[in-house]
């Protein structure tokens, strides 16, 4: 039995669906100033990340924290201490995807952190007083609101339609293909 032997009614509902989706990789440098004069860098680590979403604009805002430990070394290597500073950010991640047909009323938003902030570098600074750190971060986010979705609908209701197989087809499937030129066609497919 084809859809198309009963008459094919169409209707749109509202049902909540991702409407947006975003990601975003990025790498950022930021300066720690520790107490002594560093002699030299021993470990660098980032802890306590914490982050929320919000939407923005054109995009999804991630805003969030995370605290930067330096070790390092000092009075020409003979004592050791461990620098901390709390880093606030602020990254927006613009939407690849956005569904024009969406309730703005209705929008919630989620991020997903894809590569936690991570230090892939520390270095001291050329006045000798700093550490320059770079951390490379990615989030994945999606929007989900409600939208209008355009779906097919069986007279008479489903209970009837159980045991029945149906077939889906947009035209005539037998002549579909008459009219192509069998030289034009790629063997290699």
């Amino acid at each position: 039995m084809t859809i198309a032997d009963k008459q094919l009614q169409c209707r749109e509902i509202i049902t909540k669906a991702v409407c947006g989706k975003g990601r975003k990789f990025s790498t950022v440098t930021h300066t720690v100033t520790p107490p002594h004069h560093p002699t030299s860098i021993l470990g660098a680590w980032i802890i306590n990340h914490q982050y929320e979403a919000v939407r923005s604009g054109d995009g999804i805002e991630v805003i969030g924290t995370y605290d930067i430990n330096i070790w390092y070394s000092y009075n020409k290597n003979s004592q050791t201490d461990v620098a901390k500073e709390s880093v606030q950010f602020v990254e927006n991640v613009p939407l690849s995807y956005v569904d024009p047909k969406h309730r703005a009323a209705t929008e919630e938003v989620s991020a997903e952190v894809l590569q936690e902030p991570n230090c892939i570098e520390a270095n001291i600074s050329s006045s000798g007083a700093s550490v320059v750190v770079r951390v490379e971060r990615e989030f994945a986010v999606e929007m989900i609101a409600e939208t209008k979705v355009c779906v097919a609908v069986v007279p008479g209701g489903c209970s009837d339609q159980d045991d029945k197989d149906f077939e889906f087809s947009l035209g005539d499937e037998d002549g579909d293909f008459e009219d192509l030129d069998s030289d034009l066609l790629d063997d290699e497919l």
